[in-house]
């Protein structure tokens, strides 16, 4: 037999075998719980004769069943803060004042706030879901966080989320390496790095200590050291907390981080698609016209590779631009000591505020074609339509390419 992963929500789930009145007990529809009525959120609002009622869209139910209740029989006051909040957020959004005044001396809430009230819950199911998904995906402990106070757009539709190069095929990202240091103090020996004839890159604090440039040769899996070693940094992913959220000047989504972070520290890994040049400038045109790109050259030996964060990659993906970034981009090599294949690193710059955005500068060497919703970065070797920079820095250069 033949498994495809099912792509509708469990809750949609449930609505459907409650419409067509079927028991599952693996998605929680059984004898007993195939009447039970749980809030799912609330969708509008009413007074009739002095009394209030709410419009409550029951989870796991079609909206088909959503029905009338009067406030006091409902217990749900997260459900009852977020429709009061979101209320209150579009009235101050269209400057309008209370609840419209019908006939027969019923108060209703205009169409338009009501359907706002819907969408804005919906989102906030669809942003919560998301970002479960992302936390269960992600092999890192730190968590990663979802958040839109700007708009009404939810998850990206065509993005799915990879911790490690996707390769296409053809491509070899792990090149059989058999081979790995015998030390038992890295630093102190000769590790990884002086084998590959470069410096160790991090101190003692384990804080990058090599120029822009240079490569990271960090131990790999045959490396007798232990996952305590002082040169296994981005291998163990990032060690932030951070948080994707809704730009409010246009450049889509953003991340920001929920801990500060010190200079030199590694922040996340740049991870997509592995393609050839080829391929990328194939993409790159079909991207031109869809007015975005995730382009990221892997130049540091060759042009041979580009690394296409579009429909596959991590956080890294919503990453925006800045003239002046607090992240830099360094070449890593782990398992694949391949130089056409570097794996692509981003280290903060100066020190990062706990709630700072955090970009990098997508014309940095070794960097990238990429782009964040509606800002498109261009290397200098694809120049296409300019296109205007938004970061709002001081030294800003006004265009992204």
């Amino acid at each position: 037999a033949w498994y495809v992963p099912c792509l509708a929500s469990l809750e949609t789930l449930q609505e459907l075998c409650r419409k067509e009145n079927l028991r599952c007990k693996s998605i929680g529809i059984t004898n007993r719980s195939l009447k039970s009525y749980e809030v799912e959120y609330l969708c509008d609002y009413k007074v009739e004769e002095g009394t209030e009622y709410y419009l409550v869209k029951w989870k796991g139910w079609p909206e088909s069943s959503n029905t009338w209740e009067p406030q006091k029989n409902l217990k749900c006051p997260l459900a009852l803060q977020n429709f009061l909040s979101d209320k209150n957020e579009y009235l101050s959004r269209v400057r309008e004042g209370k609840a419209l005044k019908v006939r027969n001396h019923v108060k209703a809430l205009k169409p338009a706030v009501a359907d706002y009230i819907v969408k804005k819950a919906k989102q906030r199911i669809a942003l919560q879901r998301w970002k479960e998904e992302l936390n269960r995906k992600k092999n890192h402990k730190a968590m990663i966080l979802v958040e839109n106070t700007v708009d009404l757009e939810g998850p990206p539709l065509d993005f799915y989320y990879i911790n490690e190069y996707k390769p296409a095929p053809g491509i070899n990202v792990i090149n059989g390496i058999t081979t790995g240091c015998e030390c038992t103090d890295c630093p102190a020996e000769k590790c990884c790095p002086k084998e590959a004839g470069f410096i160790l890159a991090y101190n003692k604090k384990k804080k990058l200590k090599i120029q822009p440039g240079l490569p990271i040769y960090e131990c790999n899996s045959f490396c007798r050291c232990g996952p305590d070693c002082p040169n296994r940094i981005v291998q163990k992913g990032t060690p932030y907390s951070l948080c994707i959220f809704r730009t409010n000047n246009g450049r889509g989504w953003g991340v920001k981080t929920l801990q500060k972070i010190k200079t030199n520290s590694f922040v996340m890994e740049y991870v997509g698609e592995v393609i050839t040049s080829e391929e990328a400038e194939r993409r790159g045109q079909l991207y031109d016209n869809q007015g975005n790109t995730y382009l990221f050259d892997l130049d540091y030996d060759s042009d041979e590779f580009t690394v296409d964060a579009a429909r596959y990659g991590n956080v890294s993906h919503f990453v925006n631009h800045s003239c002046d970034p607090n992240l830099q981009v360094f070449n890593v090599f782990i398992d694949n000591l391949d130089l056409r294949l570097p794996r692509i690193a981003l280290f903060s710059t100066r020190t990062i505020k706990a709630g700072e955005e955090l970009t990098f500068d997508y014309q940095m060497k070794g960097s990238i074609d990429l782009s964040s919703d509606s800002a498109d970065g261009l290397s200098p070797s694809r120049k296409r339509i300019r296109t205007v920079c938004k970061c709002g820095a001081v030294c800003c250069r006004g265009y992204l390419n």
